[in-house]
């Protein structure tokens, strides 16, 4: 007598069946909906960014011609790029590199002291509780009401643009380096003592290199902070530059002048932020593929 076997998941050749709602050739639809942390290619990202461009130009130019506003208020495109070509044949250069100049001294000045101290608060909290307090108190001062101070104590020379620059990244470097350092993770530490590794071979060899990725972006989202303060310097007391260009053209209602140094501003701010990128990737390649 042959009874009846139930159902089984496999088939007469003992490979499993396919359940009943997969399609063969498709990837599930969980995978094809993925949209959070998805990558796109070079030429894709490119295009995007134009075409990005492109429309706030459009509506730029579209609200210019047809918002009812006086070109002094707004002038278009077609006006900005004709004083955009007229400046270029003048001052432009020298304003720009001025101003590059300026930005990248107290730059540096201000990351070459704020790394070591993020560093060092970030690892030991007897330093943290030192330091920190006064970081954080000094950095919700306006940096803008420091100006007429700095020009009275060394005045308006190159290095009160640098100390401006400084007073207006400084604190908020050390603060975003020692958040950066906290992240490292704390079994990487472990195994180091249990190496029997001393403190500063900690900090050099493991804490240093597992934060220098986020420090980097720490510096380049700062180095977008230093352009802030430079040109605030330059509103005040500059006899070249960028930021005294708009002085100028402030006061003789040139406003197309001032949207051409704003685009200037914000070129080379683009120019050295995708630079920082692309060295970034260069030098931490290991991190991202890790992430």
């Amino acid at each position: 007598m042959v009874t009846s076997q139930p159902s089984s998941p496999t088939d007469t050749a003992g490979a499993p069946k396919a359940p009943a709602n997969v399609r063969f050739g498709r990837p599930p639809r969980r995978q094809r909906r993925r949209r959070l942390f998805g990558e796109i290619s070079r030429r894709a990202f490119i295009a995007t960014g134009v075409a990005g461009f492109a429309a706030l130009i459009g509506a730029w130019w579209l609200y210019a011609a047809f918002g009812g506003l006086s070109d002094l208020f707004l002038p278009s495109p077609d006006q900005v790029a004709s004083r955009l070509i007229d400046y270029a044949g003048g001052d432009l250069w020298s304003d720009a590199a001025a101003s590059f100049r300026r930005v990248t001294i107290g730059f540096l000045i201000s990351t070459a002291m704020a790394l070591p101290v993020g560093i060092l608060i970030g690892t030991y909290r007897h330093a943290e509780a030192a330091i920190e307090p006064t970081m954080g108190f000094i950095r919700y001062m306006p940096a803008i009401a420091f100006v007429p101070l700095t020009i009275i104590w060394i005045g308006v020379g190159e290095e009160q643009k640098w100390l401006v620059i400084w007073i207006g990244t400084f604190f908020t470097q050390v603060l975003m380096v020692m958040d950066n350092v906290k992240r490292v993770r704390r079994e990487l530490v472990d195994i180091g003592y249990t190496l029997g590794m001393t403190d500063l071979a900690i900090l050099w060899r493991i804490v240093v290199p597992s934060a220098s990725p986020a420090i980097w972006d720490t510096l380049r989202i700062t180095l977008g902070w230093a352009w802030t303060w430079l040109v605030l310097a330059e509103l005040v007391a500059a006899d070249d530059g960028l930021g005294h260009r708009v002085v100028l053209a402030q006061r003789y209602l040139q406003t197309d002048t001032i949207f051409v140094a704003l685009i200037v501003i914000g070129a080379i701010g683009l120019l050295m932020d995708q630079l920082m990128k692309f060295v970034g990737r260069r030098l931490f390649r290991w991190a991202e593929k890790g992430a």
